[in-house]
């Protein structure tokens, strides 16, 4: 019994130092440890999303953007009512996730929602960290717009009237490719040729997003979960000196020509600052820009992604002013 007892030690205590070293030694462990909270928590919001999903909606699954990139998928939805001559502005929704989870299919509630209400709207599926790094996604996306735009009579778009929209890790993926679009010395900066004009992008709907990885605080809380995505998507441990980095931090390549936008972000969501500071920037350099900020003493506490949360009263009052700034564009 002795002998068993000390091997059985010995074999959880080489277990665990195998365990600790293979965390050192990547992100996939914990990736993927996050992935499953992360993809449940999805699956819950999406589940609460369907009773105000109104009827109405039609929608074409898993359309191929790029036949040599087997992630390349997107999910369209689209009004029933629209007539085969119709050309309908275009939202292009890329879900959130930090970069290693989530999927096409958590924003379909939302995204039938906002068809309803007379728009197309792209799901993009994109290829999720460590398996991919930065700029994939990025990439990904600006395929999957060059595709929208090939085939905008097939799918109802107006060419001239893309709109891009994030939640989380979507919005940064969705700020850096908006301006990519608007500006040419960033474009080339980051090595990605835009697949739409500037004049074709009307505006940007960016929800809880991270545009400026220098100001993320890892420490605290949430500091082994912050750590572990952004070494995952950037595939660099140090990413924070990794020069070819640097770009991912959009705030800090923004111009006038940046986009119309409306930026939002819960009181209680770790990543508000990234987004008053965003909204700061570009108003400073006469960017339109629409906000949805909350008081700090705001109750119920906002938390990270609560514009899902269509069962509260600021979830339901975030709809309204996307509807709103849709109008405006």
């Amino acid at each position: 019994m002795a002998r068993w007892l000390l091997w059985s030690g010995g074999l959880a205590l080489a277990l665990a130092a195998a365990g600790f070293i293979a965390i050192q030694l990547s992100p996939w462990p914990e990736a993927l440890f996050f992935r499953y909270l992360s993809d449940r928590e999805a699956a819950r919001m999406t589940r609460a999303l369907e009773k105000h999903v109104p009827p109405g909606t039609a929608v074409q699954r898993n359309v191929v953007y790029d036949p040599g990139d087997a992630d390349a998928r997107l999910d369209l939805y689209y009004p029933t009512t629209v007539e085969s001559a119709d050309r309908l502005t275009a939202i292009i929704w890329i879900h959130g996730g930090g970069w290693i989870s989530g999927s096409k299919e958590m924003v379909a509630g939302y995204a039938r929602i906002l068809a309803a209400r007379g728009y197309v709207v792209a799901a993009i599926g994109y290829s999720l960290a460590p398996a991919k790094t930065y700029p994939t996604p990025v990439k990904q996306v600006n395929a999957a717009l060059a595709f929208l735009a090939r085939n905008a009579g097939r799918f109802h778009i107006d060419p001239a009237r893309f709109v891009l929209a994030g939640d989380s890790a979507g919005s940064q993926i969705a700020a850096q490719l908006a301006n990519i679009i608007s500006v040419p010395e960033y474009s080339r900066t980051v090595g990605i040729t835009p697949a739409i004009a500037r004049e074709q992008l009307r505006g940007a709907i960016l929800f809880c997003g991270a545009y400026d990885l220098s100001l993320i605080k890892l420490e605290g809380p949430f500091h082994s979960y912050l750590e572990t995505v952004l070494w995952s998507y950037t595939g660099v441990k140090d990413f924070a000196t990794d020069r070819r980095i640097a770009p991912a931090s959009v705030i800090h390549y923004l111009t006038q020509d940046f986009p119309p936008a409306f930026i939002s972000a819960g009181n209680d969501d770790p990543l508000l600052p990234q987004s008053t500071e965003l909204a700061d920037v570009l108003a400073a350099k006469g960017v339109p820009v629409d906000t949805l900020f909350f008081p700090q003493d705001h109750k119920p506490a906002l938390p990270h992604e609560y514009q899902f949360d269509l069962d509260g009263e600021a979830g339901q009052l975030a709809l309204v002013r996307v509807e709103a700034f849709l109008g405006r564009l």
